[in-house]
This record gives structure tokens, C-alpha cells and sequence, in this order.
């Protein structure tokens, strides 16, 4: 991956809420997303179908859901920039909004 399309992939807030998001949570599914940003699955799915494409998701099908995560082969660098991103971008709200869903299996029971 060349730094210019990692940053035009991240170059929309979404995108970059997403994909800190799942870099917070290990695995995130849309529901998940669609609650912390508070947008509709299309708009939610849509940003994720761009990341996927720059090669920085990876998905995996579960029933009718699908869980994403980061791709195993992001290169180091790139993982330093994600990582060095998250501590300058408050992700407070958006990790509130998803513990309001509660734990993981609850969640997967309330929105999934």
C-alpha cells in the first residue's frame, strides 16, 4: 500500500471512525457501527465496502451478519500511523455508544 491511498481511504471522518473503531475493538459488525456513529447501515456499509477495497478490513460472515476487522496484511508502518491516530482522535462518544449496547454477547443479542 502507497502512503497516498492509505490516506485518501482515511481521508473521510466515517471511514476513520470506522476503522479506529475496529482497530479499538479488535472486531466490530455493522449494527455496531451503525450504533456508535449513529448512521444508517447503506451510509455505515458503504465506508466499509471502501476500506475493504484499500485492502485495510478484512470480513467474515457469521449467519446474516458480517464482522469486520483489520486486515492481516497491513504493513507495520501502516499499524504505526492507526495506532498513533487513535490517541490523537477522541473516540470517547462513539466507545460510549457502543457500551451502552452492553457486552459483546448481549450485543450480538440486542442488534445482530
Amino acid at each position: 500500500m502507497l502512503p497516498l491511498e492509505l490516506f485518501k481511504a482515511l481521508s473521510d471522518i466515517t471511514r476513520l471512525q470506522c476503522i479506529l473503531l475496529i482497530q479499538q475493538e479488535q472486531e466490530l459488525c455493522v449494527c455496531e457501527l451503525m450504533a456508535a456513529l449513529e448512521l444508517s447501515q447503506p451510509k455505515v456499509s458503504r465506508h466499509l465496502a471502501l476500506l475493504r477495497e484499500a485492502n485495510l478490513l478484512a470480513a467474515e460472515r457469521r449467519g446474516q451478519w458480517i464482522y469486520y476487522r483489520l486486515s492481516s496484511a497491513l504493513e507495520p508502518w501502516v499499524l504505526i500511523i492507526l495506532e498513533q491516530t487513535s490517541q490523537q482522535q477522541n473516540l470517547a462518544e462513539l466507545t460510549h455508544r457502543l457500551s451502552i449496547i452492553g457486552d459483546r454477547p448481549e450485543r450480538v443479542a440486542q442488534c445482530c
